[in-house]
């Protein structure tokens, strides 16, 4: 057995982004417990020349035999998720067919899981905040994701959101905690509701998306102009806490096996 290690990103016309995600699996392939195992760094589309066969195939041409294969996603509810995951031979979660084929592998390939809930990336997120914050028992933490209309695929997203923004709620000590999402167009109904039944609490409006970009300038501002409520647009890299997450991922796979 050869083990290597796939990590599957979305991918981004920014240089920036791109660069920002390749620090972080860098960084974390770099870590006592994974050094010396091939990773390689994919991205689900735009980025030519380093898609996901271009990965599955200089991880094989190393000697691979089993592939772990990693989605650095916000949530299980993406249905990137799962088409990427029917494109390695897995049932699909739904009756929501992908569209990327199949790949050629011939490696022994385990699926992993996308971030989620996680105690990392809530620490990440209140000190995306620090600042935003004065009197966190006067405030309420409202999370803000891409999400999804698709059934099953927007369920799973909600409980993700749901028990990340209830994680955040208590590490921060805040009064109260919310969710949104972008898909379907939740966030400014949500704001909105906050005001009425919360009167004397600010909403702090956090982001969940992996890097700034489009839709922390543009979409999230857009959606709530008008409203009142504190955001910094700040995304979760650079933040070391992405590389410890994959760091841990990695670890315990190859531990496992």
């Amino acid at each position: 057995m050869k083990p290597g290690i796939l990590v599957i990103s979305h991918g981004s016309r920014e240089a920036e982004w791109v660069r920002l995600v390749d620090e972080a699996v860098t960084a974390a392939a770099a870590s006592p417990l994974v050094r010396g195992v091939p990773v390689y760094s994919s991205f689900l589309e735009i980025v030519e020349g380093r898609l996901i066969q271009d990965g599955i195939d200089v991880l094989e041409e190393q000697g691979v035999t089993d592939l772990f294969v990693l989605p650095l996603f916000i949530s299980s509810g993406s249905t990137h998720v799962d088409e990427i995951g029917q494109a390695f031979g897995l049932p699909p979660a739904a009756e929501l067919e992908g569209d990327l084929g199949t790949f050629r592998v011939k490696a022994n390939v385990h699926y992993g899981m996308p971030i989620d809930d996680d105690s990392d990336i809530a620490e990440l997120l209140l000190s995306n905040i620090k600042s935003l914050s004065a009197h966190p028992e006067t405030e309420t933490v409202m999370l803000i994701a891409h999400g999804s209309k698709e059934k099953v695929f927007h369920e799973r997203w909600q409980q993700g959101l749901n028990l990340l923004a209830e994680r955040l709620r208590k590490l921060g000590g805040f009064a109260h905690s919310a969710t949104a999402m972008l898909l379907p167009d939740q966030a400014a109904e949500q704001v909105r509701a906050l005001q009425q039944e919360r009167p004397n609490e600010a909403v702090i409006v956090v982001p969940l998306f992996l890097s700034k970009g489009y839709f922390t300038k543009t979409v999230i501002p857009t959606r709530l102009k008008g409203l009142n409520y504190r955001y910094n647009g700040q995304a979760m890299l650079p933040h070391p806490a992405i590389e410890r997450w994959l760091e841990r991922r990695m670890a315990a796979w190859l531990q496992e096996n």
